[in-house]
């Protein structure tokens, strides 16, 4: 039997093993690190105080997920699957490694992360479409 996330720790663990899982895929490699241009070690940290405020309310992250998704979207057509991928490998990640109430949480989460901003790119395109008509 599996634990549930219970802390930072936990939320390393996640973050490092599903990052290790996703930059094996050429596309995913390409977008963070040649188009967005990521320093991985820092993006980690970032990732894990979102995750670990996201789960437990910590309050460390401070940034604009949606807006720095929009940005890469101007940069490199973020696609449907895009985030269909990067859903699938997450929930493999948090499966094969947590179960529980907060691992499930975290999968409900980064669905519902995903889907706002899938639907604010949608939007972007929808009024850039409107503009060029």
């Amino acid at each position: 039997m599996l634990k549930d996330i219970q802390d930072r720790a936990d939320i390393t663990k996640l973050v490092h093993t599903f990052y290790e899982r996703l930059l094996k895929e050429e596309e995913f490699r390409h977008l963070f690190l040649e188009v967005a241009e990521l320093d991985i070690l820092a993006h980690f940290e970032i990732i894990i105080d979102f995750w670990e405020s996201v789960l437990f309310q910590a309050g460390k992250y401070k940034r604009n997920t949606l807006q720095k998704h929009l940005d890469l979207h101007m940069d490199y057509r973020l696609t449907n699957e895009h985030f269909n991928r990067w859903l699938a490998i997450f929930n493999a990640t948090v499966d094969e490694l947590f179960e529980g109430a907060i691992a499930k949480g975290a999968k409900d989460r980064a669905l519902s992360i995903a889907t706002i901003i899938k639907m604010k790119i949608d939007d972007l395109e929808n009024r850039r479409l409107a503009l060029n008509n």
